[in-house]
């Protein structure tokens, strides 16, 4: 999964919804000794069995909401958001956020190692998470647009779903992004 992510070397990624930091070492072999990862989460007890996994120096760890992110705004070149997004409650304001985060031409990367009918299926199989759903097509195409992301790409396979999208070009006028809150 992580060589179809468009992350190049030196890169600035922030990694939303880390949970233990499984996808850690994937995102920094891409970006390499001269890049720079923030992982976050909601969970501090997450953060901390990330932390246990020996990154420091290479990591820097956030706990906090991703519909109210403590962090400046256009400062990634990537943000991805590797088996969390299905969780998050509010996913309009959080692609807000996301796109607040991401510098001109970055981009968003919404990914899972399973399909989409696949996670959730799973999902409504557990009453905690049942409604916790990766949308349709359309309706994910329609907020990540309604953001004001450009090149919207969704790939769906059988074992792999990959959402992107890039935040406009330089020179263009950002929508509206509501804040959380």
């Amino acid at each position: 999964m992580a060589q179809r992510l468009e992350i190049k070397p030196g890169s600035v990624v922030l990694d939303v919804g880390t949970g233990t930091g499984v996808f850690l070492p994937f995102i920094l072999r891409r970006t390499g000794d001269g890049g720079r990862v923030v992982a976050l989460d909601i969970a501090e007890e997450m953060l901390h069995m990330a932390r246990a996994k020996g990154f420091d120096g290479h990591v820097e760890y956030v706990q906090a909401d991703v519909c109210s992110l403590p962090l400046l705004g256009g400062i990634f070149d990537a943000v991805v958001c590797y088996s969390s997004f299905p969780h998050f409650q509010d996913k309009p304001r959080a692609l807000g956020e996301v796109y607040r985060l991401l510098k001109q031409g970055g981009a968003v990367f919404i990914c899972h190692t399973a399909s989409r009918d696949a996670i959730n299926g799973i999902h409504r199989s557990i009453p905690a998470v049942a409604n916790d759903l990766i949308p349709d097509r359309s309706e994910m195409e329609a907020m990540l647009s309604g953001v004001g992301f450009n090149d919207v790409e969704i790939s769906e396979g059988s074992d792999s779903y990959l959402a992107s999208a890039r935040k406009g070009r330089s020179g263009q006028a950002p929508p509206f992004v509501p804040r959380c809150g």
